[in-house]
């Protein structure tokens, strides 16, 4: 079968988690999107209800042009790659959009200068790096200092993600915007 690309997979920091990257749009128009199992219909997201069919998958997230896969610590990857691998594969081969008619994006929430430049920073300076690694980072909120983001993809339950919300994404929101005093993931 020929997908008209090719894919292949990389380790992420997240040893429960796998980024499948297809090297074309996988969400048309949309940054990403992220699925729990149970929590996912075939109308929400074809792709991602047909990955979290597999036997110890527990979140999909979608990114630009890639698919990361988070597995349950008891499950493992040897078992679950080839059927992951044929559901990415047959959705491809579909042509369906990896998103349906039901999916609705995340709430917006309210815009002021200091959320704008705290989102500029995270868009900026934190999402490419992040996204590297099979992950995303979600600006929440902004209330008394501190900053609220949720971290998705293999960057939810990654060991080292603690470090880097504190060593990096912390670190660089305070050093260009003295009102944070922290991050929080949620």
């Amino acid at each position: 079968m020929d997908l008209g690309f090719r894919m292949h997979a990389e380790r992420t920091p997240n040893p429960n988690s796998i980024k499948w990257v297809l090297g074309q749009p996988v969400a048309d128009g949309v940054a990403s999107a992220s699925f729990d199992a149970g929590a996912v219909t075939p109308e929400v997201s074809p792709l991602a209800a047909s990955i979290l069919e597999v036997e110890g998958v527990e979140r999909v997230y979608l990114g630009p042009s890639f698919v990361t896969v988070t597995k349950r610590d008891a499950a493992e990857w040897t078992e679950l790659a080839a059927p992951i691998v044929a559901a990415i594969k047959a959705w491809a081969a579909s042509g369906e959009s990896a998103l349906g008619p039901a999916w609705e994006p995340p709430e917006s929430e309210s815009d002021d200068v200091l959320v704008g430049r705290i989102r500029t920073i995270l868009e900026r300076d934190v999402r490419p790096y992040v996204e590297q690694d099979g992950g995303e980072i979600r600006f929440v909120d902004f209330r008394d200092g501190v900053v609220e983001v949720l971290l998705q993809g293999a960057c939810a339950g990654c060991p080292s993600s603690s470090i880097t919300l504190k060593m990096g994404i912390e670190a660089r929101l305070k050093e260009e915007i003295p009102e944070v005093r922290s991050v929080v993931a949620l």
